[in-house]
C-alpha cells in the first residue's frame, strides 16, 4: 500500500510503536484527506528516520498510527545556518520554507539596523519549517531560532564557523563559493542593506567571507535561495 502523506511527530519511532497524533493531524488525515483506519502514512521525528505507519484509530480529533517499518534512515543536512533579516510576512515565510528545502540545518532571524520588523512569531515560523520538511521529504526539521540582534550574535560567534556575508557592495563580482569543509553560515541582509557600522564590523572579522550574488540586485528572499544554492553546490550535499 502506497503512503504519500508525511507527518512530523515528536515521539519515538520503532517497529510496533503506537504514536498518538495531534488533534490537528487527526483532522487533516480524516477530515481533509478522508483517510480511515488501515490507511498507510509516513512519519518522521528527526531522530529515527522515516517510517511507514498504519492508522489504527482514525477519529476526527484523535488518531493513532502504529509504526511498521523504516522506509529511510535519518539524513542530517550539512552543518549550514541561514541568518536573515525578517521582511514582509509572506516573504519571511518563503525564506524559511526554501531554507528547509535547500538543506539549512538551522535558521536564525537577525535584527539589523535596517530590518523592517522588530519582532517575529517564532512558533509560526517553526510550524512553517515543519510543513516544509513534511513536503520535501526531509527526515529532520531545522530549528528556527528567535529573533536576535546581529551585534549580539556576532559577539558570541563560534570561531570555527565560516560566515558567508552576502555583501551588496560586491555586486558584479563572480558569484562563487570556494569548496571548503566545516561549519558554515550564510548572512542575508535587510531590504535597506547593511549599515556602514555593520559592514565595517563584518569586514574586520577573520572568519567572514564576503559573497557576491552576481550582476543584479536581488530581493532578500531571492538572495537567500541563491546563496544557499551556491553553497550547497560547492560545499554541501549536492556534490
Amino acid at each position: 500500500m502506497d503512503a504519500k502523506i508525511r507527518l512530523y511527530v515528536d515521539q519515538p519511532l520503532a517497529p510496533g510503536q503506537a504514536v498518538r497524533l495531534s488533534p490537528e493531524q487527526a483532522h487533516y488525515l480524516t477530515g481533509v484527506m478522508r483517510l480511515s483506519a488501515g490507511a498507510a502514512i509516513l512519519l518522521f521525528n528527526g531522530r529515527d528516520g522515516e517510517w511507514r505507519a498504519t492508522l489504527a484509530d482514525a477519529g476526527k480529533r484523535n488518531a493513532i498510527a502504529v509504526a511498521d517499518v523504516q522506509t529511510r534512515p535519518l539524513h542530517l543536512p550539512p552543518d549550514l545556518w541561514l541568518l536573515f533579516a525578517p521582511i514582509k510576512k509572506a516573504r519571511t515565510d518563503f525564506i524559511v520554507e526554501k531554507a528547509v528545502e535547500l538543506g539549512a540545518a538551522r535558521i536564525l532571524p537577525v535584527q539589523t539596523r535596517h530590518t523592517n520588523s522588530d519582532r517575529i512569531r517564532q512558533d509560526r515560523l517553526q510550524a512553517h519549517a515543519v510543513e516544509a520538511a513534511e513536503q520535501c521529504g526531509a527526515t529532520c526539521v531545522p530549528e528556527v531560532a528567535d529573533l536576535i540582534a546581529l551585534d549580539k550574535l556576532l559577539a558570541k560567534w563560534p570561531e570555527d564557523r565560516r560566515l558567508y556575508w552576502c555583501d551588496e557592495t560586491a555586486l558584479g563580482q563572480p558569484a562563487t563559493v570556494t569548496p571548503t569543509t566545516g561549519p558554515a553560515a550564510i548572512l542575508i541582509g535587510p531590504e535597506g542593506g547593511f549599515s556602514a557600522d555593520e559592514a565595517t564590523r563584518l569586514r574586520a572579522r577573520p572568519n567572514v567571507t564576503p559573497l557576491s550574488l552576481g550582476p543584479r540586485i536581488l530581493r532578500a528572499d531571492t538572495a537567500a535561495v541563491a546563496a544557499l544554492t551556491l553553497w550547497q553546490a560547492s560545499c554541501g550535499d549536492w556534490r
